[in-house]
C-alpha cells in the first residue's frame, strides 16, 4: 500500500514553551518517572514549526512511524502525495496544508495571558492565510498550591482598550486576571477560544487543543511564571505593542453570558451499534476545523473519507484496515490519511474505547 493509505502513527512530539509541565501528558501515555518539564505540549499531526526564543529547525514538526518500521516527517508525506494524504477538495482550497493542528497540553502553572490573531487580522499583519482560533477538550487535571484547575475567558463589563493599555504599561498582573472570568473546569468541558478573545489556561489543567495551524501567541505579561522577561518579540510576535493591544476583541460580557456563548454542551447520539458519539465542535461553530467524541463498547466503523487525527484517550483495542490490524491503547494518537477511507475500530477490554477525532475545515 503507498504511505496515503495506511494508518500512520503519531511519535511523541513535545515542544518547548515558556511555561512548565507536561507530567500528566506522560502518566496518561504510561511513561516512566512522569515529571514536569519546559515540553508542557505535544503537538500531533503538526506540519507547523514552533516560535521559540531559541529557534530550533523543525521543532514542532511530527514524525510518524512507517510500515516498515523507518520514520518520516509528515509534511514530507504530505508534499509528496498531497491528494492522497489530504483529499483533492482539501488540496484545491488549502493547498499541501493540512489547516489544522492539535496538541495535548499539560500546564503546572497558569499561562500568560494572551490572545491570538483572527483570520483578517492574521492577513493584515502575518501575510497568514490562518489566525489562531481554538477549542478545548478538558481531558482532567489536577490541584496545583490547593487550587483545582482553572481557565481565564473574556473580558468582564466595561473593560476598555484604555484600562486594557493602562494594565499592560503598569504591569498590573492582579489587575489583567481580574479584568477576565474565572471558571473552574472539570473533564469533558468544551471551550471555544475564537481569535481576538482574551484568555489563559490555568495551572491544572490537562487538554487537548484543536486550533488553526499557526503559534501566533501575543503576551501581555512580561515576565514568565519564573520572573524572566520574555523578549518584545514573544509578546508582540512583531507587529509592535501597539497593534499587539489592537488585537483583542473588547467585548465586556457578563459571565453568564461568556459562558454561554463560549462553553459548549453537545449532546450524545448513540448509534444503533451502542457507540456514543459527540460532536464536541462542529461547523456550526466554526469554520476552522471539527473535533468528535467517540465512546465504543464493542465495535464501530469510521467511514468519512476525510484524513483526521485520533487520539486513544482512553481503553485499548484495534484498528482493522487493509488485511492489517493494529493494537491501539490509551496515550497513542495515529494520523488518518483521506486514501485510508473505511477503518474498523474494535474494542478490546473491560472499559469502553474513548477516541477523540480531530478534523480540518469540512
Amino acid at each position: 500500500m503507498k504511505p496515503s493509505e495506511t494508518i500512520l502513527k503519531l511519535l511523541n512530539n513535545r515542544v518547548v514553551r515558556s511555561y512548565t509541565g507536561g507530567k500528566l501528558i506522560e502518566q496518561w501515555q504510561g511513561l516512566n518517572n512522569p515529571a514536569d518539564n519546559d515540553k508542557p505540549e505535544e503537538w500531533l499531526a503538526s506540519v507547523v514549526e514552533a516560535r521559540n526564543k531559541n529557534y530550533i529547525p523543525g521543532e514542532g514538526l511530527s514524525t510518524v512511524l512507517m510500515p516498515d518500521g523507518s520514520t518520516a516527517k509528515l509534511i514530507d508525506l504530505i508534499k509528496a502525495d498531497s491528494e492522497g494524504f489530504l483529499g483533492e477538495e482539501h488540496v484545491a482550497k488549502y493547498g499541501v496544508h493540512t489547516a489544522v493542528l492539535t496538541k495535548v497540553l499539560d500546564a503546572a502553572v497558569r499561562l500568560s495571558i494572551q490572545v491570538h490573531p483572527t483570520k483578517a487580522y492574521a492577513r493584515d499583519y502575518f501575510k497568514s492565510d490562518y489566525g489562531k482560533t481554538e477549542a478545548w477538550y478538558i481531558m482532567g487535571g489536577r490541584e496545583i498550591n490547593g487550587e483545582p484547575p482553572y481557565v481565564l475567558i473574556g473580558f468582564k463589563p466595561d473593560v476598555t482598550k484604555a484600562q486594557w493599555k493602562k494594565y499592560f504599561d503598569e504591569q498590573d498582573i492582579d489587575g489583567m486576571i481580574n479584568a477576565l472570568h474565572k471558571f473552574y473546569v472539570q473533564p469533558g468541558d468544551v471551550f471555544l477560544i475564537e481569535g481576538g478573545l482574551p484568555h489563559a489556561i490555568g495551572s491544572g489543567c490537562f487538554l487537548i487543543e484543536i486550533q488553526e495551524p499557526t503559534d501566533y501567541t501575543m503576551r501581555v505579561e512580561r515576565k514568565t511564571f519564573d520572573g524572566s522577561t520574555l523578549p518584545d518579540m514573544l509578546c508582540h510576535q512583531g507587529v509592535g505593542f501597539d497593534a499587539m493591544l489592537d488585537c483583542f476583541t473588547y467585548e465586556g460580557l457578563s459571565k453568564y453570558d461568556t459562558l454561554r456563548k463560549y462553553a459548549k454542551h453537545p449532546e450524545p447520539v448513540v448509534l444503533e451499534d451502542g457507540t456514543t458519539v459527540i460532536k464536541l465542535i462542529t461547523d456550526a461553530d466554526t469554520a476552522c476545523f471539527q473535533m468528535d467524541k467517540l465512546i465504543i463498547p464493542d465495535i464501530y466503523q469510521l467511514d468519512d473519507d476525510s484524513f483526521k487525527t485520533l487520539i486513544i484517550l482512553a481503553g485499548e483495542g484495534w484498528f482493522v484496515h487493509g488485511g492489517e490490524t493494529i493494537e491501539v491503547k490509551q496515550g497513542d494518537t495515529y494520523f488518518l490519511p483521506a486514501d485510508v477511507g473505511e477503518v474498523h475500530i474494535e474494542n478490546s477490554g473491560a472499559d469502553d474505547l474513548e477516541i477523540i477525532a480531530c478534523y480540518p475545515p469540512q
